[in-house]
């Protein structure tokens, strides 16, 4: 009895933090319908609903968070020991997971993991692309990669990348017949290919900064897209204007592909950091991975700004 209890109460628990049966089944490998028949059983046996089920999300109920409250730091801790202990086989061990922008996943994080990951088999990395400003802690992640300025303050963070500067950008045949914009308010009369960000529930705020001098625009268009590689896709095909990291559309830039526009508002701001709870000591194979990881520069600039980029 009680190892079926516990094994129901870590299926509840992931269920109610992801607030998905079919991202929690995903994410303890098992089917969905197995999934939510052991939620059920659980409820059953304890004579109270946990979960508010509707056809587009599932949330704790009252008696559900008096649960997630008193039982989900126990297995956060159980968790942890059981890592420890797997530590002591005298190398590194165990699934890292990392929740990280798409463009950090690409320019950041798999050029390294390509090179190390080999050399230490007995690592596993779990990358979940996000754009909104994740809690890496009630989502059980042990890391997240995000731009310098978004990092809470009670992170530990590492720089791993090198400053990053944002490009407005649009094929020539967007502009034929239309004036190019010179101001960044400029851009509300313009067609622009908008970024959703998730966690946050709204469209992304274009930032710009001249001579001390910063700015949020707000922008419209016919597209909005929750990857940048849509955006840059839409861009080239001449839907509008897009708003991306300048090192991902250089090489358009180059052949002619894409234009650019208000670059003098396009300032460069720092860089990737990866980040973890200051309170936690990180695992052997997180470590492993942040040491790989950490920038190796001279010039390290302070984090600025507190929006999430794209």
């Amino acid at each position: 009895m009680l190892r079926e209890s516990l094994n129901d109460l870590f299926a509840f628990i992931a269920v109610a933090r992801t607030g998905s049966f079919t991202r929690a089944a995903a994410q303890l490998g098992v089917s969905q319908p197995a999934l939510s028949q052991t939620v059920r059983g659980l409820e059953a046996r304890l004579g109270v609903r946990l979960l508010t089920r509707t056809t587009r999300s599932v949330a704790p109920t009252e008696a559900g968070e008096r649960l997630l409250k008193a039982v989900g730091p126990r297995f956060a801790e159980i968790e942890a020991g059981l890592a420890m202990l797997a530590e002591l086989r005298g190398k590194p061990a165990g699934t890292v997971r990392i929740t990280a922008t798409e463009h950090a996943a690409n320019t950041v994080l798999w050029p390294t993991l390509k090179r190390v990951l080999p050399e230490y088999p007995d690592i596993k990395v779990e990358i979940a692309v996000d754009y909104g400003l994740t809690d890496i802690v009630a989502e059980r992640f042990d890391a997240g990669v995000r731009y310098g300025g978004t990092v809470a303050k009670d992170m530990t963070a590492v720089r791993i990348g090198p400053d990053v500067r944002m490009a407005a950008v649009a094929a020539p045949a967007y502009f034929a017949g239309r004036s190019k914009p010179e101001r960044p308010e400029d851009l509300t009369i313009h067609d622009c290919i908008n970024l959703r960000l998730p966690t946050r529930g709204g469209l992304y705020a274009w930032e710009f900064e001249k001579d001390g001098r910063e700015l949020r625009v707000w922008v419209e268009g016919q597209l909005v897209f929750n990857t940048v590689t849509l955006i840059l896709l839409a861009a080239l095909d001449g839907f509008g204007i897009a708003y991306l990291p300048e090192d991902g559309v250089q090489a358009h830039l180059d052949t002619g592909a894409l234009v650019r526009v208000l670059e003098d508002w396009c300032e460069p701001f720092s860089g990737y950091h990866i980040y973890y709870p200051s309170r936690r000591q990180p695992a052997q194979a997180l470590a492993v991975l942040v040491e790989a990881l950490r920038w190796k520069s001279d010039r390290v600039e302070p984090a600025r700004r507190g929006q999430a980029r794209a």
